[in-house]
């Protein structure tokens, strides 16, 4: 292959991700990150996702949460960075950057009916392990820089609060949420037009709805905080994918199909650390990794492949280095890509 057809294939993977995903999901992503930092009571975000928080109850309930929000893994990152930055520990934050992507609901329906119940099932369970796993490695390995989180946010805390949002802030954040998951809930198939037609309606919702309640002043100081999200964020995005695009195209196909075989902790590995690299937009791993199971590839590392392919991807690296720094962005990718190896040897050798 010619320098010049890999330099390209980096270039139509760059512009078909910013034809699909950035004007219907990374807008509103970062327009509802940008809500949650300016409009949440970060006093009430330290009491139920905080550090200080009983973990097993905040872990549950961003896993819980984050099965309902169909985003992929760049499109999630302002939304977790948001919860981070509003107050809620660094445990919290990542299970929704791992899960939301790992195993929305929308994703799950598309795997059942392409791949099975059974699959599945092992998803949502694997998803599940690894998020609390995620949380628990993410709070012990950074438990001193919580520890100074924890006693800055006491420091500047009003004392204890009751309410977490105003009812009118809530009422724009759900109508955010609307416009981000819309698009993907109601449009499954046909055009691409057609997704923008339903965010277009629902973001002029968001904004009339603003109009009315909000003032110029808040307005602004939401727009602000979404426009640092995005100066932050989307320079290294379209770097990570114009990156997985020459990947792409130097990658054979025919490495994929002899050593994705079988159920062997080999095939399991290498199986996540494709998927770790590369980049797919949610419900797009499903068909890929059905193509991959006719060609012979294991129940194991498809699930492996399933889980950090709409998980993880290089971008998702970059981005996650920049907003939360190198060394967070580190020991996640690496417990992912351990504990999705050991996931797929297990359930391909235990379960299936």
């Amino acid at each position: 292959m010619q320098v010049s057809q890999i330099l390209a294939a980096g270039l139509f993977a760059l512009k078909d991700y910013i034809a699909s995903h950035v004007l219907t999901c990374l807008v509103p992503a970062f327009l509802l990150a940008g809500a949650i930092v300016t409009f949440v009571n970060r006093e009430a975000i330290l009491d139920l996702l905080g550090a200080k928080a009983n973990k097993l109850k905040s872990f549950s309930l961003a896993s819980g949460a984050s099965f309902f929000l169909a985003a992929c893994s760049c499109t999630v990152i302002p939304v977790s960075s948001g919860l981070y930055y509003g107050g809620a520990g660094i445990g919290a934050a990542f299970i929704v950057l791992w899960v939301a992507p790992a195993s929305n609901l929308l994703a799950l329906i598309y795997t059942g009916s392409i791949l099975g119940g059974a699959m599945v099932l092992a998803r949502v369970v694997a998803a599940v392990i690894l998020a609390f796993a995620v949380g628990w490695v993410m709070s012990l390995a950074f438990r001193q820089e919580e520890g100074e989180r924890i006693a800055h946010a006491s420091l500047a805390s009003n004392g204890p609060t009751t309410q977490v949002i105003a009812p009118v802030d809530l009422g724009l954040l759900g109508l955010l949420v609307v416009s981000l998951l819309a698009p993907n809930y109601l449009v499954r198939s046909g055009p691409y037009s057609q997704k923008v037609v339903v965010w277009a309606i629902a973001t002029a919702a968001v904004a009339a709805y603003a109009g009315w309640t909000k003032t110029r002043a808040e307005i602004r100081r939401w727009l602000e905080e979404t426009w640092w999200f995005v100066r932050l964020i989307f320079p290294l995005l379209l770097v990570g994918v114009y990156i997985v695009g020459v990947i792409g195209a130097l990658l054979p196909r025919t490495w994929i199909e002899q050593y994705l075989g079988g159920s062997g902790l080999q095939a399991s590995f290498l199986a996540t650390l494709l998927g770790s690299v590369s980049y797919f937009a949610t419900m797009t791993e499903a068909p890929f990794v059905h193509t991959l199971m006719k060609l012979g590839m294991g129940k194991g590392p498809a699930l492996a492949l399933l889980l950090t392919g709409p998980g993880l991807s290089l971008p998702n690296w970059l981005a996650i280095a920049r907003v939360f720094g190198a060394k967070k962005a580190t020991v996640y990718v690496l417990t992912i890509v351990v504990l999705g190896t050991l996931v797929g040897w297990s359930f391909g050798n235990f379960i299936f």
